[in-house]
């Protein structure tokens, strides 16, 4: 019990009692105090002990709903060091044998095939795109099965736990006939407004770049954004129910009327439930993709987006301070996020600065190649050195460009090989198409430089980066494990690494490599001709074949086939080539089907599971996953065939 010293706060939202008549006051974790004993009728002392009871148990509710969530990541998190993707005496035996050029296959464990059944199985079934794209976007069903999951469970506890009921009451000096209507409408709206505010720290944390749930899963953090904006929608949906169930029992189940709203509606934590609610609905207007593609552009939403969510939360505080405690939660994830970028940043760019005889903080001097395409938008690949410790294949960075905005930075994919030299510099290579916003404003001005210049189409620009984000895309790729790469104009810097890893690694004859990349130019193979090149030398001693498709030339759609070691250039190829691809009549625009290309590379391997590696446009990872769903075969990898076991690896940025 509290003394009769109560905060204003409280005082403002008595909750139809007389805290001057009280005797002692009985404190609520997250709710006003309650009176004790309680001077009501009989029938608002009931349905109070229904009010302060359900909400009790929805705080206890939230606890559980934060300790579930917990639990998984802490299980995930061991589950991952404990179980790895492949069983550890596979895995040795498969480098043993990796000696060889014709490695003996060792059979599969137990564990091993069991745990490689089950996974094919689910991929099978949840790996596709799910349905209702225009709702839920390009995201698998898997992630929608998440949500589903969520949102049964919010649902769950936005029910249980409440007394139902309904208490007619008198009104002290009011007639007979004019009473209130108490029901269990209010506790309920109660719960789904707790529930919502337990939800905004979880919404923070998908959201995070730094985040701690990639720390803990080793899922890369894109994979969170749908849930993060799908979990804005679920908070968005409590707030509307929260806020029309007290709408009712205020304008209509109390009377009399038009006083008791009157009086209610200009109450200050009133007034910051609308005005939280308002804020909401703006956030969830701006995040449609029609508005940020011809309204706002996505900076402006991006920017509007954090300082919306920042007042909304203040709002929050100040409709019901009580529950901050969900709050500040929220406030320090997004600041620590914050911080570390800042972190990363000046770890990569802060210290003794060998070439400038110098300490302090320096930006990357990146040589940009610049190419030409008004039709398509204008391609520029940068490459520089830059002092700091290797990335892993398949990470990404966010470049800011000070020739730029110092306010944007954009996520690009280094295609070169994450490796030290003598002095510990690394080599970073990108390639970008200027299509709109900030790149195509770099693009100018490195065309305007260009021009001034006069020199050979190369010129300098400075960047600063932040990162590297990002999963291992190679980790567990042992040597048995066959290789397809899928992608689409600059999504090509994304599979590169890994095959100019594998091309360098013992060779393994019975391993199948593949690349198959999509360009709407011949001229586009100039991008990484030397990475090409390279690939062309290395890459027939293991067998790697190179298929390229050119589909946005004047002629018919192109295929060149590279599986030799020939001297002349891959784009010499692309020019000497005849016939059109597979030799049909296929017209210009078109792109090589690829679940035929999936399906021929898996039907053509001899041994062990596959790994297939995508990144281009939202359609051809969608036909990606498809195409990779349908080959898996838990049954089939169960009786030791082990080519049914597809896993697919994809660049996923796009689902945001």
């Amino acid at each position: 019990m509290e003394s009769l010293t109560t905060p204003n706060s409280i005082l403002r939202r008595q909750h139809i009692q007389n805290f001057s008549a009280a005797s002692e006051l009985e404190p609520h974790w997250g709710y006003a105090y309650r009176v004790i004993p309680c001077t009501n009728d009989p029938g608002s002392c009931a349905y109070l002990d229904v009010v302060y009871g359900a909400h009790d148990v929805g705080m206890l509710y939230t606890g559980i709903f934060w300790a579930t969530v917990l639990g998984i990541l802490l299980v995930w998190g061991i589950g991952r060091r404990v179980f790895p993707a492949r069983e550890p005496v596979d895995d040795v035996l498969a480098q043993l044998s990796s000696n060889e050029t014709h490695p003996q296959r060792p059979k599969q464990s137990f564990v091993s095939r069991s745990f490689s059944a089950v996974s094919s199985s689910v991929r099978h079934r949840f790996l596709p795109t799910a349905p209702l794209k225009s709702v839920f976007g390009h995201t698998t069903r898997f992630q929608l099965v998440i949500l589903g999951i969520l949102t049964a469970y919010l649902s769950i506890w936005s029910f249980v736990g409440i007394v139902y009921g309904k208490w007619v009451t008198p009104i002290k000096g009011q007639p007979a006939d004019v009473v209130n209507t108490r029901t269990s409408l209010g506790p309920w709206a109660d719960r789904v407004g707790v529930l919502a505010y337990a939800l905004t720290p979880l919404s923070v944390l998908f959201a995070a770049r730094e985040s701690i749930l990639s720390a803990v899963t080793g899922v890369p953090y894109t994979s969170f954004m749908f849930l993060h904006k799908w979990t804005g929608y679920i908070i968005l949906a409590q707030s509307i129910l929260h806020t029309l169930g007290w709408v009712l029992i205020e304008g209509w189940l109390y009377e009399p009327q038009p006083d008791v709203w009157n009086k209610w509606v200009v109450q200050e934590y009133a007034i910051w439930g609308f005005v939280a609610l308002g804020l909401l609905v703006l956030i969830w207007i701006c995040s449609f993709q029609w508005v940020i593609k011809n309204v706002t552009g996505y900076e402006f939403f991006r920017k509007a987006h954090y300082v919306m969510a920042m007042v909304y939360i203040g709002a929050l505080i100040g409709h019901w301070e009580e529950l901050q405690c969900f709050l500040v939660p929220g406030v320090v994830l997004w600041v620590v996020d914050r911080l570390a970028r800042l972190v990363r940043m000046g770890m990569l760019h802060c210290g003794y600065q060998r070439k400038e005889g110098r300490w302090g903080f320096s930006s990357a001097s990146a040589e940009a190649k610049f190419w030409k395409d008004e039709k398509f938008g204008d391609v520029v690949r940068l490459d520089f050195d830059h002092h700091q410790s290797p990335w892993k294949i398949g990470q990404h960075f966010f470049l800011c460009f000070t020739e730029g905005s110092l306010w944007q930075s954009h996520p690009f994919t280094p295609l070169s090989l994450p490796q030290s030299n003598r002095v510990g510099d690394v080599r970073h290579s990108y390639i970008f198409r200027a299509k709109g916003g900030e790149t195509k404003k770099i693009a100018r001005v490195l065309e305007e430089k260009l021009k001034e210049e006069k020199e050979g189409g190369n010129t300098m620009t400075n960047v600063v980066l932040q990162g590297p984000y990002g999963e291992d895309i190679v980790e567990g790729l042992t040597q048995d494990v066959n290789v397809l790469c899928v992608a689409g104009g600059t999504g090509i810097t994304y599979v590169l690494p890994v095959l100019l890893r594998l091309v360098k690694e013992k060779v393994n004859q019975n391993r199948k490599m593949e690349l198959v990349w999509v360009v709407k130019r011949k001229q586009d193979l100039e991008w990484v001709e030397p990475e090409l090149e390279e690939l062309r030398r290395l890459g027939p001693a293991h067998g790697l074949q190179i298929r390229i498709f050119v589909t946005a030339e004047e002629s018919t759609v192109s295929e060149v086939r590279t599986t030799t070691g020939d001297e002349k250039k891959v784009s010499d190829d692309v020019d000497s080539l005849k016939s059109v691809c597979a030799g049909s009549d296929q017209s210009q625009n078109q792109r090589p089907d690829v679940n035929v290309a999936v399906n021929e590379f898996v039907g053509n391997v001899a041994q062990g599971s596959t790994r297939v590696f995508g990144s281009g446009p939202s359609t051809m990872i969608t036909e990606l996953r498809e195409a990779v769903a349908k080959r898996n075969s838990g049954s089939n990898v169960w009786k030791g065939e082990e080519r049914f076991d597809v896993r697919l690896v994809c660049d996923d940025r796009l689902e945001w």
